[in-house]
């Protein structure tokens, strides 16, 4: 047997038993499921997961994402079961229906819509079995602003973007500066790949795209950058994985941590690199650093985020209380005797680190499953550590 259905065979295993400690399933049913299961792998390398261990299984994976401080809130993740769904259009009508309900007027509801996994492909030689996507999103989030390579090599819009805004004009689809904006925050279509490497456009239509102006109450000026950024953070470009099956189509939200924006999105060089425009606005002398200019615009551009949100009424949570809500989740988890696993790199905020009160802490990295992957780490063959093997259930 090769290494992939090796795996596909211990997560399954795995993942029952998980599942079984935390539903009180009793040890026949444990029993009988991994005999169910293993019998399904066997005749087609694939598995199918009722819908209470798909939902278990997305949950989990959240509560295992060492890079996210929003863990306290995972058994709230609404999710959606589009397993059966085959064609693009049918993706991206669910999709729409995925925003609506995450979006909801602003009071930001955690979500994932999960679509078919990856299908065996054993070809002539069984040994060599590679799991293909039936349908794979491109963007890296629903919503992304478009980037566009000026002739004199600047980049109009958000840099991180320049590759995929290139490859939808190559699709055909043509930039539309609306509501009389300079083209910084152009709206791109969500382009979906199928199984055949056939890739399919569509415009988001205006009902499902909240987006919030970014304004300061007390510098009026910055009005003038006419600044924006979307309501809802849809990751899309990330497989989930459960019980060894890949999902590389399973889009998911939270809600923004207002540093996320602030410190990152709107201020990193490689990204929008605001912080400059932001110090002109201000009258800061620029001059030196040891002005400490880059600090004050990045504090007031900050402001002007969380600000914007709670005046549009749309959710976000800043970042020194998302920390201690990270404390609280390490708490409710060492109640439950489990071990908090994390990434501190991304744990301890942008801004403010050494005021953050995970900035002390230390986190053994460790991924456990299930799990959501970059897509450039899959498939993931090492076999899992810590399966809960206990003693109702060897």
């Amino acid at each position: 047997m090769n290494t992939q259905l090796t795996y596909v065979f211990q997560e399954s295993e795995c993942f029952i038993r998980q599942y079984a400690l935390e539903s009180g399933q009793s040890d026949e049913w444990v029993r009988e499921r991994i005999s169910e299961i293993h019998r399904e792998i066997a005749r087609g390398g694939v598995f199918n997961l009722s819908e209470k261990e798909l939902a278990f299984g997305a949950r989990i994976a959240w509560r295992n994402a060492n890079r996210c401080i929003g863990r306290l809130f995972w058994k709230s993740l609404h999710v959606f079961d589009c397993r059966e769904v085959k064609t693009p259009h049918d993706l991206f009508e669910k999709l729409c229906e995925h925003l609506k309900f995450a979006t909801n007027g602003g009071v930001i509801r955690s979500a994932i819509t999960i679509f078919p996994p990856s299908n065996p492909s054993f070809h002539s030689d069984p040994s060599a079995t590679r799991f293909e996507a039936p349908l794979t999103i491109l963007n890296h989030q629903l919503f992304r602003y478009a980037g566009y390579v000026q002739a004199d090599g600047s980049i109009l819009g958000d840099p991180m973007n320049v590759e995929l805004t290139q490859q939808c004009m190559s699709l055909g689809w043509e930039p539309s500066h609306y509501e009389g904006r300079d083209g910084r925050f152009d709206l791109l279509p969500l382009v979906v790949q199928d199984i055949n490497g056939s890739q399919h456009w569509f415009t988001w239509p205006r009902e499902v795209f909240l987006e919030v102006p970014i304004t300061h109450d007390a510098y009026p000026q910055l009005d003038a950058l006419n600044l924006r950024w979307y309501a809802i953070p849809v990751l899309s470009d990330m497989v989930l994985e459960i019980g060894g099956l890949q999902f590389p189509t399973a889009p998911f939200n939270g809600w923004y941590m207002g540093t996320e924006i602030g410190a990152r999105n709107l201020a990193d060089p490689h990204r929008y690199n605001l912080l400059p425009e932001i110090a002109s606005c201000l009258g800061l002398d620029t001059s030196s650093n040891r002005n400490l200019w880059k600090d004050q615009a990045l504090v007031i551009l900050n402001q002007a985020v969380l600000q914007s949100y709670e005046r549009a009424g749309v959710k976000m949570v800043d970042h020194h209380t998302a920390s201690e809500q990270h404390l609280h989740f390490e708490r409710t988890e060492a109640n439950q005797q489990r071990e908090v696993h994390g990434d501190w790199s991304w744990l301890v905020p942008p801004m403010s680190g050494a005021s953050s009160s995970l900035f002390h802490r230390e986190y053994t990295n460790h991924e456990k499953t299930p799990a959501f992957r970059n897509k450039v780490h899959t498939p993931h063959l090492q076999p899992a550590t810590g399966c809960p093997m206990s003693k109702t259930h060897s």
